[in-house]
């Protein structure tokens, strides 16, 4: 089993950044990706960005050039920097690893508003 630790997430105004970091921890051995995935009210969860081990990072279009997702300084951890939030970008954002099998935290919200 692989546990994932969310922070970061709360309430910023339009134009804002905050930075998410997820920690994973358990039984980890081969890590295929890391990502970040959201889903906002009475929507499905969509994918935000994700970094596949050995393979080219993605984001959604949405975020393209406003997020930056990256490894954390600690071992096993994804950071995901949100730039110039909109209020679109409100919604609860997941960690995701995968390991044979997908792993999700128990999300953190996000909330952009004036």
């Amino acid at each position: 089993q692989v546990q994932l630790v969310e922070s970061g997430g709360g309430l910023v105004q339009p134009g804002g950044s905050l930075k998410l970091s997820c920690a994973a921890s358990g039984s980890i051995f081969a890590i295929e990706a890391m990502g970040w995935y959201r889903q906002a009210p009475g929507k499905q969860r969509e994918l935000v960005a994700a970094m596949p081990s050995g393979g080219d990072i993605k984001y959604a279009d949405s975020v393209k050039g406003r997020f930056t997702i990256s490894r954390g300084n600690a071992k096993n951890t994804v950071i995901l920097q949100m730039n110039s939030l909109k209020p679109e970008d409100t919604a609860v954002y997941y960690c995701n690893v995968r390991q044979s099998i997908n792993y999700w935290g128990k999300g953190t919200l996000v909330t952009v508003s004036s």
